[in-house]
């Protein structure tokens, strides 16, 4: 029960970290949120079909095609929290040219995000299946774990829509910044894996510090990407995917004659 805590608890956290973004930010520019349920029962399903063709997926790409398929999908979610961070600021002071392409790529994240991590919990809960014995347990734990994540999904989106309007933007950026960063450490994980990147040993240890397993571990592996024994490819690849979004958030608020001033976000 424990360790399906643990795991659909990591999975959950991770979604549902980026759901309450998102959710927050329909909110704030008054967007019509009907489309959100669609693209959460898209991801839904590809999770699930995910799962049912995880034995052709494994076998390709001489057997490493699940750790590719994975990388992929975390750099696609990247750049789609790129695109909606450019968007986002594109949409201030009353600019509503963009909401179009930033709804479709609020919708395109949710369901890449869903069926990321959705798959990871289905391919989980279907090991145990026949197993009629653990099976009872594993799902209590699983829906502890569910409860436990989205609980904390929900107390971020209601943080962030109490927000003043003039922080929202600054701490929307500054979360889906995060979030991308860690998803680049993923991928870098994925791609180790697969041995497309090479393996090396950890730079660090902080496990005595901070371990993953725990609560707080876990909701800053959702939010930061926290490993506590990164290789050096991992490393690199977080730093790469931080920096790329603050170098482009930078650019397009330079564009937008916000630079060195205290802005405001205007939804209406």
């Amino acid at each position: 029960m424990l360790t399906s805590v643990i795991i659909v608890l990591r999975e959950v956290l991770e979604a549902a970290l980026l759901l309450s973004i998102l959710l927050a930010m329909c909110r704030v520019l008054e967007l019509r949120r009907q489309w959100f349920y669609g693209a959460l029962a898209a991801g839904v399903l590809g999770s699930i079909g995910y799962g049912l063709m995880l034995g052709p997926i494994s076998e390709a790409a001489d057997g490493v095609g699940q750790e590719i398929l994975n990388a992929a999908l975390q750099l696609a979610l990247y750049f789609f929290l790129l695109v909606i961070a450019l968007l986002l600021i594109m949409n201030t002071h009353g600019n509503r040219r963009y909401l179009g392409l930033l709804q479709s790529m609020m919708l395109l994240a949710i369901a890449c995000a869903t069926l990321r991590e959705g798959s990871e919990i289905f391919i989980y809960l279907m090991a145990f299946a026949p197993q009629q014995a653990l099976l009872s347990s594993v799902l209590s734990g699983a829906l502890i774990g569910a409860g436990i994540g989205f609980s904390i999904g929900a107390l971020i989106y209601y943080v962030l829509v109490e927000l003043p309007c003039q922080y929202t933007l600054g701490v929307v950026l500054t979360l889906l910044t995060l979030v991308g960063g860690g998803l680049c450490l993923q991928a870098a994980q994925q791609l180790v894996q697969a041995d497309w990147l090479p393996s090396a040993m950890p730079l660090w240890d902080t496990s005595t510090l901070l371990d993953e397993n725990s609560l707080f571990g876990q909701l800053l592996y959702a939010l930061i990407g926290y490993e506590a024994t990164p290789t050096p490819a991992e490393v690199i690849a977080y730093l790469l995917g931080v920096g790329m979004m603050v170098l482009l958030i930078a650019f397009a608020l330079r564009r937008s004659d916000m630079e060195g001033q205290n802005y405001e976000f205007h939804p209406d």
